[in-house]
Parts: C-alpha cells; sequence; structure tokens
C-alpha cells in the first residue's frame, strides 16, 4: 500500500447465513458432513445474504471521506469490518494508522463499571498506555460533562452520559484515522457542536476521516469525498454535493424505478470526481461586457447554466421552466446585492392529488444549504385538493442578502401519495445565479447580514 494511502478497500464482501428456524441451522452443522462421509452431495439449510459485494476504493492521508447509502445498504457493516471487528467473505482490507472509531457508543463499556474504570478500559484498547490515559484524563471527563457520575457504575448513566462518555474517550487518543457511524446524530445541540468543533480540529491535525451518515448536509459540509452505497454495492464515489444528489434522487424513487436508477447511476456519463462539472460552457467572465465590470447591474448570461441537475422521479406532477426574474419580469442570473428578485416555475399536474405544496432552496457550489422557503409551513395550511390537468404557476421572491459567489436553485413540490407525504416532483441545481462582487461591501463570509461597524476612540496616549 502506498505511503499516501490511509484506507485500502480491495474487493470487499460480506455474506451471512439466514436461517429460517434454529432446527436449520443444526442440521447445517451437523448433515452436510454425514452427506459427504458417504458420497452424497450436501444440502444447504440456509439463504445466502450479500450484505456487501465486490467493493472497492482508497482514501488518501488527510482525506475526510463520506459514506452516505439507504438504511441497508452496508455502510455499518462496511466499517465494522475495516475497524477490525466483523471479518470479511472476501477481499483485503489495509489500514495506515491508530484508528479511534464512533461506531455503537458505549457498545464496549462494561455496565459494572464506573465511568473511570471503562474510561481506562477502553482507552487501553485503543492503544494508549496508563502513563498516556493519566495526562488525557480531565480534559476527557471535562469534555464528557458528566461530573461526579464518572465514579458511578456505568449502569446508572442516561444514554445521553453514555454517548458522552464514549465520544470523549474515542477522540482524545490522537487518531490518524477517525472513523465515525452516525454517532453525531445523538445528543443535545450543544454536545453535537462541541463534537463537530473536535471533528474539525482533529480534521485541522492531518488525520484521515471515514464519516458515515444520512444527513446528505453533513456529508456536504464535512467531507472532501463521499461514497454511495446501495444493497451492498458501490454505485459512485465523487463530489459530496453531486453524490448526495444521486443518494437522494434514489432514496426518494418509487420503488419499481429503482433498479433503472441504481443503473444510471453506476454508469452515469457525466463526470461526478471534480468541481468542475457545475458549469457548462465557457466561464462567466468571457462573456461580460466591460459595462458590467463598471458598474454592477443584473443581466442574463447564456452561458451560465448547471450541469449538474438531478431529477426525482414523478408521482404524477413535474415543474417546469424554473426562471429568476427582475420584479420588472425581466430574466437575469447575475444578480445585485441587497436587490428583490422573483423565482418562478410553474407545475403541471397529471394525477389528483391532496395537501399539495411548494418550495425552493438556494444552495452553495459545495452543496450546503443556505435557505429557502415554502409555500404553507404545515401540510394542513397547504393546497387541499389538485385536480389532474391543473397548471400552478409559483413564485417565491427574495432579497439577494448573499455575497459574491455562484449559487445554485432547486424546486420541488410535495403532496399526499398513500397517506404519505413524499416529493410529487423535484429539480436539484435546475437553476444557477452569480452574485457581483461590491468593492465597497465590508460583509464577510456567505450571507450578508448588514453588519456595521461603529469605532469609536476611547483613550489617546499620543
Amino acid at each position: 500500500m502506498s505511503s499516501e494511502i490511509a484506507i485500502c478497500v480491495q474487493n470487499i464482501s460480506k455474506c451471512y447465513q439466514i436461517y429460517d428456524t434454529p432446527r436449520d441451522r443444526l442440521k447445517q452443522f451437523v448433515l452436510p458432513r454425514l452427506k459427504r462421509m458417504f458420497g452424497e452431495s450436501p444440502k444447504q439449510y440456509f439463504r445466502e445474504f450479500w450484505a456487501l459485494k465486490d467493493v472497492s476504493f482508497e482514501i488518501k492521508k488527510g482525506e475526510t471521506v463520506g459514506i452516505i447509502g439507504r438504511n441497508g445498504s452496508g455502510k455499518s457493516t462496511l466499517l465494522q469490518m475495516i475497524c477490525g471487528t466483523l471479518n470479511p467473505t472476501g477481499g483485503t482490507i489495509q489500514t495506515h494508522g491508530r484508528i479511534a472509531a464512533l461506531l455503537e457508543l458505549g457498545s464496549g463499556f462494561n455496565p459494572e463499571f464506573t465511568g473511570r474504570e471503562n474510561v481506562y478500559m477502553n482507552a487501553a484498547v485503543l492503544g494508549l498506555s496508563n502513563e498516556e490515559i493519566d495526562a488525557r484524563f480531565d480534559y476527557i471527563v471535562d469534555f464528557a460533562d458528566i461530573g461526579d457520575f464518572i465514579d458511578q457504575p456505568v449502569k446508572t448513566y442516561s444514554s445521553g452520559m453514555m454517548v458522552r462518555l464514549a465520544f470523549a474517550v474515542a477522540i482524545n487518543v490522537n487518531p490518524e484515522i477517525l472513523i465515525v457511524d452516525e454517532a453525531l446524530s445523538v445528543g443535545d445541540e450543544l454536545f453535537q457542536r462541541k463534537c463537530f468543533s473536535r471533528i474539525e480540529a482533529i480534521r485541522a491535525s492531518g488525520a484521515t476521516i471515514l464519516f458515515v451518515s444520512h444527513s446528505g448536509g453533513a456529508i456536504v459540509e464535512l467531507c472532501d469525498r463521499a461514497v454511495l452505497l446501495d444493497v451492498g454495492e458501490k454505485l459512485a464515489v465523487g463530489v459530496p454535493k453531486l453524490i448526495v444528489g444521486r443518494y437522494q434522487k434514489l432514496l426518494y424513487a418509487p420503488a419499481d424505478k429503482r433498479d433503472v436508477i441504481r443503473e444510471q447511476i453506476r454508469r452515469a456519463d457525466e463526470p461526478i470526481v471534480t468541481t468542475t462539472s457545475v458549469v457548462e460552457g465557457t466561464s462567466y467572465e468571457d462573456h461580460t461586457s466591460t459595462k458590467h465590470a463598471q458598474e454592477p447591474q443584473d443581466f442574463f448570461d447564456p452561458y451560465l447554466k448547471p450541469s449538474s441537475t438531478i431529477e426525482y422521479e414523478s408521482h404524477g406532477a413535474y415543474i417546469e421552466a424554473p426562471s429568476l426574474l427582475t420584479l420588472a419580469g425581466e430574466q437575469v442570473n447575475n444578480l445585485v446585492r441587497s436587490k428583490i428578485y422573483r423565482y418562478v416555475y410553474t407545475v403541471r399536474f397529471t394525477k389528483s392529488t391532496s395537501n399539495v405544496r411548494f418550495g425552493m432552496l438556494i444552495k452553495t457550489t459545495s452543496g450546503v444549504e443556505l435557505g429557502g422557503g415554502v409555500s404553507a409551513s404545515a401540510a394542513r395550511n397547504s393546497l387541499a385538493y389538485v385536480i389532474a390537468g391543473a397548471i400552478y404557476r409559483v413564485e417565491f421572491r427574495f432579497c439577494c442578502s448573499l455575497n459574491s459567489g455562484v449559487y445554485f436553485l432547486n424546486a420541488g413540490v410535495v403532496g399526499d401519495v398513500d397517506g404519505s407525504e413524499i416529493y410529487l416532483h423535484r429539480l436539484m441545481d435546475i437553476a444557477m445565479f452569480r452574485v457581483h462582487h461590491d468593492t465597497e461591501s465590508l460583509a464577510t463570509g456567505i450571507v450578508d447580514f448588514n453588519c456595521y461597524p461603529e469605532i469609536e476612540l476611547q483613550q489617546d496616549r499620543g
């Protein structure tokens, strides 16, 4: 394995034997041996379930890679094999560096031991000496924030206390490889922020992070690359924003369309390994005249269009003709800060449905969701019933409070299908726009919060 590679997964597969009854398990243990003794072909009393099938990828040192997929896709199984707590049926895994894993938090704790005793036991399993644990113990206890309970048996802990202590131990071994499996979805908001802050510090130190989550936003914000797994197979690897988009399309697809969509994702023609695929054609700068550089003004650039659009399967509705307009009705995609614009699209219904709501979302080029709006705050305030053949025009007005950069727009419509609210249709990255740079602006970051500095001299010692 190259010295630049932290994790190398080659053709990994995992098969479980599924028995219908305990008796079948006993038969499988005894009868095939007897059959072979008498020269007969043995019968198989179990069904094979392949949790993973021929999965391969590499993670470089210092990379943060996210794994995303539907329930049952094999994410946790893969992490367990990388950590060495589960053996693969086939294939090889190589790792380079000390691993700290946040899998089922607290699963390695002895409920009869105190928190203190469990800290020493778990840290020793992760490779720390007693001297190293002594040096870090106070920080671990402070991070866990469980007070005097550190000297109480773990069986008296709440689930939240267990999580905090387990996390505090795992992240304080100075890991070279940190593996996280949905551990950050537990705990209160303050603890989650503390977790993310610590993971960011570990990432800044040059550690490799393998991160599993059902949260597309977390994958986009934390990861350099993402891997999409589904029913045990690796479908795609690439830029988190694009991989998350494919995952969401698969997640909301009708059951009878999933096999087709899986194959489309696996054989996707468009490149998904670099961020350069978000804009088609020549760059914006090549098509703007000098007058636009002199004084910011909104206008339409036909070359500024997305190539990362993802469309959900329709459930009886179709979003059409999305566009950005000025208040006067002129189409634009180069905007001026602080002005109000109109995001407009139509929705054509091919099936009658109920409790219909419309929405829009603005995202960064990396897929971070900045904000948007919906036509009703809850289903009870939505359109009660829409008949087949109806066409609705949807408009959202918004103030462009964004700093200079390129942004993407989504459009979506949800409704009631068989008693559940689902996407009737959704278009991700269906439109994009650029916000002009304002040389006079004092705002920083992505969103302009209209901050004004006030500086006053209190004392002059000169």
